[in-house]
């Protein structure tokens, strides 16, 4: 999967997600390996965006290879046994990461 499909992949996920209560998130994803790159997933004002670019003011971010995010955001990876194994790497606040990964779980 190229890194624009997993754009689209992502922003389809979070279309489908109910952010209408929730708090402002701002999650840098950095995609290690092969198709590679960088993107933001925020929640403002009861709207995802996903967008292709480093988030300066974040509130975390997390570092993962594209497979194991594919599988992570598809609920077949819990995200706690991924940190724990270091399948995923968190920067900034652990409790805005885990609080991510509920969201996508809905």
């Amino acid at each position: 999967m190229t890194f624009e499909e997993l754009l689209e992949n992502v922003r389809g996920k979070m279309a489908e997600v109910d952010t209408s209560n929730q708090p402002f998130l701002a999650v840098q994803v950095n995609i290690t390996g092969k198709d590679g790159g960088v993107f933001y997933i925020e929640i403002k004002d009861g709207k995802a965006s996903v967008e292709p670019y480093e988030y300066n003011d974040r509130s975390c971010a997390i570092t993962m290879e594209q497979a194991k995010f594919l599988k992570l955001i598809e609920g077949k990876l819990d995200p706690v046994v991924a940190y724990t194994t270091g399948k995923l790497k968190v920067e900034g606040d652990l409790g805005k990461a885990l609080e991510f990964s509920k969201l996508i779980k809905k």
